[in-house]
């Protein structure tokens, strides 16, 4: 399906705010415009193909036009969608970026007036100066990619639900009809990982995900499976580069 939200005639930027309940699945669609999704509260799920991107509030997703793809929404979120006009943006991949006050503001602003008209002097100010932004905007590393092998990507998608499933890996792949080495050579071989490192990130992006919600980091270590907040810190930093706590403290808003 294609909805008909893109920019019209003499339009170079459209908008659309909504709110979403919780557990709410946007079906499978594209665009023939390029998409800003920013959420003000609350934390998006998107699948486009085989790559899974949690995008947290304050955060926003790039999708380049004609891209299908997916949204879920584990909880509440309320959605702030800018259209842009292909071209308008240098060609970039489709990736969860960080948001900035300004481009915060500016989102929230354009989503207020609702479309931005080419001939409106200050409309085209904001359309400049939120190109700007988009350009500078920084990529974070929550994104996930999972197999194309049916078999493997059921056992990805089962982790996905349950990251933390205390079942072994060998019962799992006898019900799918495989051993555990012949799994572990395909998520070597389609994702340069075995399974065991592949749902170590799941779980770290699940971490994202409930310290984005604000849950104590213990809360969360504890949740994502570790039993001591101390490896839970050092397995964070190491992926991401930060401690928990400084990687909130980053991402939150000035």
């Amino acid at each position: 399906m294609r909805h008909s939200y893109d920019p019209g005639s003499g339009v170079s930027i459209a908008s659309l705010a909504y709110d979403y309940p919780a557990a709410w699945q946007v079906p499978e669609h594209s665009h023939g415009s390029d998409q800003l999704i920013y959420a003000t509260s609350g934390v998006m799920q998107l699948s486009i193909s085989t790559t899974r991107l949690l995008v947290p509030p304050l955060f926003a997703v790039w999708i380049a036009a004609n891209t299908r793809h997916s949204i879920r929404m584990p909880y509440a979120v309320s959605m702030r969608t800018l259209y842009l006009r292909p071209k308008l943006v240098q060609a970039r991949n489709c990736s969860v970026l960080h948001v900035s006050p300004l481009l915060r503001e500016l989102i929230l602003e354009i989503t207020r007036i609702g479309n931005l008209t080419t001939r409106v002097r200050v409309h085209a100010a904001l359309r400049d100066v939120l190109v700007a932004q988009l350009h500078k905007a920084v990529s974070i590393p929550t994104t996930l990619t999972v197999p194309e092998d049916g078999r493997a990507r059921q056992l990805a998608e089962a982790t996905l639900l349950d990251p933390i499933t205390k079942r072994k890996l060998d019962p799992q792949c006898r019900d799918l009809g495989m051993s555990v080495r012949t799994m572990q050579r395909i998520f070597r071989r389609e994702l340069g990982v075995d399974y065991d490192t592949w749902r170590r990130q799941v779980r770290l992006l699940k971490a994202v995900e409930l310290l984005a919600t604000g849950a104590s980091i213990k809360a969360v270590a504890s949740a994502v499976g570790y039993r001591q907040a101390s490896t839970f810190i050092a397995v964070f930093a190491r992926n991401f580069g930060l401690t928990p706590r400084a990687w909130i403290s980053q991402h939150s808003p000035s």
